[in-house]
């Protein structure tokens, strides 16, 4: 009898341990859906503004603070602003955010995503259910 016909093949196969997830102070969902609904950042200065708007994570952003980029992770969710899917491209795959943001109103990314989030109508109650343990 071949041992294929007692055991499937996943069982020779090595298991990946369970991934951890990004920490729930980290998501704001909410915020990012309001962010898709706003015009691109860049108001539209860039030649390659186009497509639909996303939620573009500043990875530089909140250095020296528990808001940043750890290692294979993502900063936290209140450090996005809204691209053009263009622009967001464009910041990714060619020139950066160091360059990038200099395109952008006031010249830095993170001072335009602090604003956003300062600006989104559901900020002061997303941090008083964060503050009370209800976002998790």
């Amino acid at each position: 009898m071949r041992r294929s016909s007692i055991l499937p093949r996943s069982a020779f196969q090595r298991r990946k341990p369970p991934r951890a997830g990004r920490p729930a102070w980290k998501c704001c969902e909410e915020f990012k859906r309001w962010l898709r609904s706003l015009p691109c950042a860049c108001q539209g200065k860039n030649e390659c503004c186009s497509g639909p708007v996303q939620a573009a994570h500043v990875d530089h952003a909140g250095k020296g603070t528990a808001d940043a980029k750890g290692l294979s992770s993502k900063v936290s969710d209140r450090f996005c602003v809204p691209l053009s899917m263009g622009c967001h491209q464009h910041q990714t795959d060619v020139i950066g955010w160091s360059e990038f943001e200099m395109t952008l109103p006031g010249g830095s990314a993170e001072a335009l995503a602090t604003e956003y989030w300062n600006a989104w109508p559901g900020r002061v109650e997303w941090e008083r259910q964060f503050a009370r343990g209800e976002v998790a």
